[in-house]
């Protein structure tokens, strides 16, 4: 995953700590960016802010781990109770109009939580370091979300998984997935991960063997047009803590989690 302006975008996402919740493709109210001509947020205050969000406590292990009472689980859990009731009226009316319903997930910070990597590496990134940090496969869940997928699932609904995770993070992917609960269509015909070396045919547009320019929406929504357009289904609800991850269409409603961490454009 690739996590562009980092420290840069705290400030841009600084709504977030405390407020949370966004609703379907909603403007983040209040929300500014570093082109301001005002002085911007102090990220010392910031951080602040973004660990009384999430209740940060490092664990008897040291892992940082978000609190199950904090603002960020009870903005979750209203998200969460908002989505399983309108997957269950919309799987039933999909297949009324004989249409195959499925669900689209983003991954990082949307399944797997990786407050842990932002709190040890004073949220900055670094492709090694957040390559070795995938490939142990223990995030923990974001909460609620692998009960979710199960949801989807027992509601008849397919499961879909669209990250930005390379190709060579997919059995560590895989592996944490199954380890939180989110054991649901983990092949490869569901998972879909960045393969810059071998793009599908379906990014032609912007990906060729060896020359990867998709932006994320490009991947991401080009993604769900083949989950639709090439294998039949009908998007009925897309997943991510990015508007990146829900902007471009297929998806008949898209949900934003909370993430004040980092931004990906």
């Amino acid at each position: 995953m690739h996590k562009s302006l980092r420290i840069a975008a705290i400030a841009a996402a600084c709504a977030v700590a405390g407020a949370g919740l966004y609703g379907a493709g909603a403007a983040t109210a209040g929300q500014s960016t570093a082109n301001s001509t005002h002085e911007p947020y102090n990220v010392g205050l910031l951080v602040k802010d973004i660990d009384t969000y999430y209740g940060t406590t490092a664990d008897a292990n040291g892992v940082y781990q978000a609190s199950p009472d904090s603002p960020y689980a009870k903005d979750l859990a209203r998200l969460d109770a908002g989505a399983r009731k309108y997957i269950d009226q919309a799987a039933r009316k999909a297949r009324h109009r004989h249409e195959k319903p499925a669900v689209v997930f983003d991954i990082d910070d949307t399944l797997l939580l990786s407050l842990d990597y932002e709190k040890r590496y004073n949220y900055t990134y670094n492709a090694d370091s957040w390559a070795a940090y995938v490939n142990r496969a223990d995030r923990p869940a974001v909460f609620g979300s692998p009960e979710l997928v199960r949801y989807a699932e027992k509601k008849g609904v397919e499961v879909f998984y669209n990250s930005g995770l390379s190709e060579a993070q997919r059995s560590a992917a895989v592996a944490n997935l199954k380890k939180v609960g989110a054991d649901v269509n983990l092949d490869a015909d569901h998972v879909f991960l960045k393969d810059k070396a071998n793009p599908p045919s379906y990014l032609s547009a912007c990906a060729t063997p060896g020359a990867w320019t998709c932006t994320t929406v490009q991947y991401k929504s080009g993604t769900r047009a083949h989950i639709e357009d090439d294998l039949g289904y009908e998007i009925i609800a897309n997943f991510g803590d990015q508007y990146s991850d829900l902007d471009g269409g297929h998806a008949d409603r898209t949900y934003k989690l909370p993430n004040p961490t980092y931004f990906v454009s």
